[in-house]
């Protein structure tokens, strides 16, 4: 008898364990997080200021671990003198890859971006409107079943330009930055 029940523990022990190799990945994720912008819109040359926020983002079930992704992010700070307040939306593909219990991603996302009308050096009027577009990656390790904790980053585009006081049409001065570092952590719930 002692030998029976032990091969009965023993076959449970072992089909648990394939069990929980074989789960199957998580078909939703939902994200938010702190995020931080390397510079500020008006951020020129000799005036560089980091701006901070949050990012938040939902995943949606995988095909081929290739998953499309909704990204929403929103920064707030104060450079030259202007508040910036600028926000982004936008979409993509992530495709992920396990590597024992973590995952590691890479992600292509293109959308809008907004900003305060008065974002520009002294509060001038700039454009509240731009093309967005992010590359990037990140790692999720797990804490739980359905939590990880995510640390992403990546290079981030966008072209807010000034807008001319007498003709509307907008314009670029030299050094107005259009490329940010961005990085982001926070938790990520998967069911």
């Amino acid at each position: 008898m002692p030998s029976h029940l032990f091969s009965l523990i023993a076959l449970l022990c072992l089909s648990s364990a394939l069990h929980a190799q074989s789960q199957a990945p998580a078909r939703y994720q939902i994200y938010v997080g702190y995020a931080f912008l390397s510079n500020s819109l008006n951020g020129v040359p000799g005036s560089h200021q980091p701006l901070n926020g949050f990012d938040a983002a939902v995943a949606f079930p995988s095909w081929h671990r290739l998953r499309f992704k909704v990204d929403a992010s929103a920064y707030r700070g104060t450079n030259l003198g202007a508040p910036q307040h600028p926000y982004f939306i936008m979409g993509g593909g992530q495709y992920t890859w396990r590597i024992g219990r973590e995952s590691v991603f890479a992600e292509g996302l293109g959308g809008v971006g907004g900003a305060n009308k008065s974002w520009a050096a002294n509060n001038a009027i700039g454009q509240t409107a731009s093309f967005a577009a992010l590359f990037g990656g990140g790692l999720d390790t797990p804490l739980t079943r359905h939590i990880a904790f995510r640390v992403d980053g990546g290079f981030q585009y966008s072209y807010f330009s000034l807008e001319h006081p007498v003709t509307l049409v907008p314009y670029r001065i030299p050094g107005l930055p259009t490329d940010f570092g961005r990085i982001s952590s926070g938790l990520v719930w998967q069911f």
